[in-house]
């Protein structure tokens, strides 16, 4: 699709106007700051086309050597847009290493505010110019980031974004993410490996992002605009009888994808890059924030097939809150894309019996810790009672050891735990033996907890762990762990 300027906007219904007046919050805009063009008299952005691929940079001879410039300007829904992307495009391009290449990017700051680069699920070094949290590109400026990626590092669906504290869910919602594999995995009865990296965002009629209001942000915001891809609802083709793998990504700030696929059960062969023992069946498949998950898609027949995101509810701040949010509990079902079987009916591929799932960590387990997930008032929002200090070290951990972690979610709202370098195993119930796939997010949900066994093995270094409700990291639920030998 040619690209086109936005349609103007229509005006803001009085009823929702009014009602805020009641509150007093007139003079507040709405979570979205107004009316946005989902909204407008033009209807909805053009969807329908064909799922594009971002462009694919690919390592040689055990080297990737990309630069990436973070700046605004680019296209979404097939429309101009101010929003931020990486190299022109959002997401930016697919990073593809193997196990053992060395990952070389220069990160180029084009836009407004401070920024860097988070190789997100990699478990690779958190010191000097690797995965460093702490690092800050100034605007104007740029970084040469280098990442060793370890030889025994398992294959899978990765993804890369901003993490500058404070400003984290401001730039990924503004367009700021890309996809990253690691390949050499087994091989899968697959005619096609796509990625569908879903992002969401709301922008005016002019095609400028919307930011959240301060009750938004409390919240954690939901675009209303939920593009793969960067596209408005594309269509991915098939024919029966053969396999596609899906790696779909959960980019958004906050929404939590509830998946579905129409006429289809969802077969799921790895969680977080990481390849479950043996492929498993859902009807639907819940992704928070940061999550990963490849799947099998294998029509039988002919037709059009949904895929949806079912809405989720995951707690609120109250009525007034969920009110200025809008709440995901308040909206329908969202489709993400459509599956377009076409040709005779025929008999997919069989799956694999078996996987190569990463191993269990051992149970010589030298600490247990409780972290506390909590919120308050004011904006609170805390780890152990303590907004974040980069300068504080939070936990110190022995290097190549094992610990388990119980992590306490004491609000009234879900919170994905993320854990920065080194990946973790949920023990599912307590008491049991760890989950047999290994994850770097999990959702904590509301009033609960998660025990999870984590091997701090490989990489000493200080680095983060928070919630993945960025807007909710950046109003200081994260905290630091130095890792040492």
């Amino acid at each position: 699709m040619a690209a086109t300027e936005w349609p103007a906007m229509a005006s803001e219904p009085v009823s929702r106007r009014r009602a805020l007046a009641l509150l007093g919050l007139g003079g507040m805009v709405m979570a979205a700051g107004g009316v946005s063009w989902m909204s407008c008299a033009a209807g909805e952005p053009g969807g329908g086309g064909a799922l594009a691929q971002p462009q694919l940079l690919t390592s040689r001879d055990g080297l990737l050597e990309v630069t990436l410039t973070a700046a605004p300007g680019t296209q979404l829904a097939g429309r101009k847009s101010s929003a931020w992307a990486y190299n022109g495009a959002s997401p930016g391009p697919t990073l593809r290493v193997k196990a053992g290449d060395l990952l070389r990017v220069k990160l180029v700051n084009n836009i407004d505010q401070p920024t860097n680069l988070h190789t997100h699920g990699l478990h690779v070094s958190p010191q000097a110019n690797s995965d460093n949290p702490f690092v800050t590109v100034a605007p104007g400026s740029s970084f040469d980031y280098t990442i060793a990626v370890p030889a025994d590092h398992p294959p899978g669906t990765y993804w890369y974004h901003p993490h500058h504290h404070g400003t984290v869910a401001d730039q990924i919602f503004a367009g700021l993410a890309g996809a990253l594999l690691v390949q050499n995995g087994p091989d899968l009865p697959v005619d096609d490996d796509i990625s569908l990296l879903v992002t969401d965002i709301t922008l005016d009629g002019a095609g400028n992002v919307i930011p959240p209001n301060p009750m938004a942000r409390m919240a954690g915001r939901e675009g209303e605009l939920v593009l793969v891809n960067g596209q408005y609802q594309p269509v991915v083709t098939a024919s029966p009888g053969t396999a596609q793998r899906w790696r779909i990504i959960n980019g958004c700030v906050s929404r939590v994808l509830d998946l579905r696929l129409e006429g289809h059960r969802l077969t799921q062969i790895a969680l977080d890059g990481v390849f479950l023992p043996a492929p498993a069946q859902h009807d639907r498949l819940v992704l928070a924030p940061g999550n990963r998950a490849d799947l099998l898609v294998r029509p039988a027949d002919s037709g059009r097939y949904a895929l949806i995101s079912e809405p989720y509810d995951r707690g609120g701040l109250g009525m007034m809150g969920d009110m200025m949010n809008g709440g995901p509990a308040a909206r329908g079902p969202v489709t993400l894309a459509t599956l377009h079987s076409r040709g005779p009916a025929a008999t997919p591929p069989p799956l694999p019996a078996t996987l190569p799932a990463p191993p269990v960590p051992p149970d010589t387990v030298t600490a247990r810790r409780q972290i506390t997930f909590a919120m308050g008032m004011g904006m609170g929002f805390t780890i152990d009672g303590r907004s974040f200090d980069p300068d504080r070290d939070d936990q110190r951990v022995q290097l190549d050891t094992i610990e388990e972690w119980a992590i306490v979610n004491s609000s009234t709202m879900d919170h994905p735990f993320h854990l920065h370098a080194w990946p973790f195993h949920v023990l599912t119930p307590p008491g049991t033996s760890p989950a047999a796939v290994r994850q770097d997010v999990v959702l904590v949900p509301a009033g609960g907890s998660v025990r999870l066994r984590i091997p701090f093995t490989d990489f000493a270094g200080r680095s983060v762990y928070h919630c993945h409700i960025l807007d909710h990291e950046d109003l200081g639920m994260m905290a630091t762990v130095n890792v040492s030998a």
